[in-house]
């Protein structure tokens, strides 16, 4: 009876450790370690989706999107006011002007030419403090924070700038959650698909 109860209390504990939710552990994607969460200011959030990001064969980088809870709603993250992250954890050197260049070719593919145009000097200011971080290389990490105060942006976790207000920010998370993304598989990891 004693060995019984031992393995019906084994039998018990490995199928709870197995059920458990896996929230905890960290993904991984090319290489790359993913956080679960991450810790803005006060503001705790949860990762929404993570994804590759190639160009023509070249993986470019992993980019980590975290939220306060999971959303797979790509309008409903662009227009939220609550904060959001998205981390490029860079897999090559980048030129910064390449870099730029990119996100530029992304805001063009989802706004018109009038949008663009009401975005140029915060695109302007944008692009100011992308060229001032200058080229990138293989394990740096930009961070963009998007926010009704505006967007911030890290790299490698220094804080290096901010453009005010969430029109900006709306715009360059469309970039890759836009009708138009940058590569539609990784929106659809960044949305948790």
């Amino acid at each position: 009876m004693k060995n019984s109860s031992k393995t019906i209390a084994a039998v018990l504990t490995l199928t709870a450790a197995l059920l458990a939710p896996t929230a905890l552990q960290a993904a991984e994607v090319a290489g790359v370690r993913i956080e679960d969460g991450v810790k803005a200011g006060t503001t705790e959030l949860v990762l929404n989706g993570a994804g590759l990001r190639t160009k023509v064969f070249f993986k470019v980088y992993v980019a980590a999107l975290y939220a306060p809870r999971k959303n797979g709603n790509a309008a409903e993250l662009i227009a939220a006011t609550e904060l959001r992250r998205l981390n490029l954890h860079l897999l090559r050197d980048i030129d910064a002007t390449a870099l730029l260049d990119s996100l530029r070719e992304g805001l063009a593919n989802n706004h018109s030419e009038a949008e663009l145009a009401a975005l140029q000097a915060d695109t302007d200011r944008f692009a100011a403090l992308m060229m001032a971080i200058g080229n990138g290389k293989s394990g740096d990490v930009i961070g963009i924070d998007f926010s009704a105060q505006g967007t911030a942006v890290t790299f490698n976790g220094q804080s290096r700038g901010s453009v005010p207000g969430p029109a900006f920010g709306r715009a360059l998370l469309r970039v890759w959650l836009g009708e138009k993304p940058a590569q539609t598989d990784l929106k659809k990891a960044l949305l948790g698909g």
